[in-house]
């Protein structure tokens, strides 16, 4: 058996706190065995820095991945190459540092786990995911029990799409970036777990994990200000999947 936790983006400090506060339950109450973990936004509200790294790390999270603003911290850079279990978007351009898919045994049980980028509004060049997951499930298929994959896009029908792409060769595809979880849980039809957003883990009250004042100015007047972490209230939010026999639940816990 294989009981996976697929946790949403940590924003900042408030994240950390509600992961410390919540994931041991988690744990114990689905027997999980194996955590993947959406760690971009983790240090300071984006990137993520070494001290992070291990936090994260010794609170018994398996695999890091992340999205458009993994390399914001740029210290990033002196051990994302050497970290196996941080991956950054595999459709990254290529000479990028780091790796966007990794194989992990946990218990006997091979998983491999993809991290890719959507396109559409997302501002940085990438190459297509879809092609990009083509070419790595053909290189791993065969060595692996089972496939995962961060889905970090901006729209909803590029998810949509990608999970139905996929359908039959991913056992679960979940997707990160909003911050705002969707009720869309669903087991398509050729077997593949999907969600559209697993939401976030940070601030309950908040603006996407930030502090609700500076968004709404910035929405008001247009102009625009560096957002601070929330610290009001802690959300913690996830999809635990049981990958043989294909059972899945939305995971929700507040501290208001």
């Amino acid at each position: 058996m294989m009981n996976v936790l697929l946790i949403g983006d940590i924003i900042g400090r408030t994240g950390r706190k509600a992961l410390k506060k919540f994931l041991p339950e988690v744990i114990k109450k689905y027997e999980i065995d194996f955590i993947v973990a959406n760690a971009e936004n983790s240090a300071g509200g984006n990137g993520l820095t070494r001290k992070v790294y291990n936090e994260l790390v010794n609170l018994n999270i398996d695999v890091l991945t992340s999205g458009n603003h993994i390399f914001d911290k740029k210290e990033i850079f002196d051990f994302i190459d050497k970290a196996e279990n941080i991956l950054r978007p595999a459709n990254y351009p290529p000479g990028v540092p780091g790796r966007g898919y990794n194989i992990f045994e946990k218990n006997g049980i091979k998983v491999g786990v993809i991290n890719l980028m959507g396109r559409v509004f997302m501002g940085i060049a990438l190459d297509c995911p879809f092609r990009k997951f083509d070419k790595i499930y053909n290189e791993i298929k065969d060595k692996v029990d089972y496939i995962i994959v961060d889905f970090h896009a901006e729209v909803t029908s590029e998810k949509n799409a990608f999970g139905y792409y996929v359908d039959g060769r991913a056992d679960v595809v979940f997707g990160t970036h909003s911050h705002v979880a969707t009720a869309d849980e669903k087991l398509l039809k050729n077997g593949t777990v999907y969600i559209t957003d697993v939401g976030m883990t940070g601030a309950y009250h908040s603006v996407i994990g930030m502090e609700i004042d500076k968004p709404i100015k910035r929405f008001l007047t247009g102009i625009s200000e560096k957002f601070d972490v929330s610290k009001e209230g802690l959300l913690f939010q996830g999809l635990f999947v049981n990958l043989k026999e294909k059972k899945f639940e939305r995971v929700k816990l507040i501290e208001d």
